[in-house]
Order: structure tokens, then sequence, then C-alpha cells
């Protein structure tokens, strides 16, 4: 799976891959979210990707990986 760099004071990077969305932290943190591919290009888009990672994923099932 890629990685997309973002431009982000807090999430580093973001991919999609078989209903889970990924996020890098710039602490080195990378967690999983199980959503939609919808949500991931909603994601891509935001204007804040740290706001977004708090108001649409946190609420989603999700699962720290490192």
């Amino acid at each position: 799976m890629n990685m997309i760099p973002v431009q982000s004071s807090n999430v580093s990077s973001i991919g999609y891959e078989n209903g889970l969305i990924y996020v890098r932290f710039h602490s080195g943190a990378v967690y999983q979210y199980r959503a939609s591919e919808e949500l991931f290009r909603q994601f891509l888009a935001a204007p804040s990707k740290g706001r977004f990672v708090h108001q649409y994923l946190t609420p989603l099932p999700y699962d720290r990986i490192r």
C-alpha cells in the first residue's frame, strides 16, 4: 500500500487499502481505521487532516499498529 504524504502539523501520511484508512502521525504512530474509500477521498480533500481525524475517524473502530 502506498502512503500519501500530506501537509499537516499532526499527520505525516495517509493511505487506503481493503476497507482500512491508514494514518501515520509525525510522532511515528500508525493507526488503521475501518472506513469506506469515499471517506478516504474526503480525508484527502480535507483542509485540516488533524481535525478530520478527530471529527470523523476516531469515532470509528480502529487499531494502533505501530
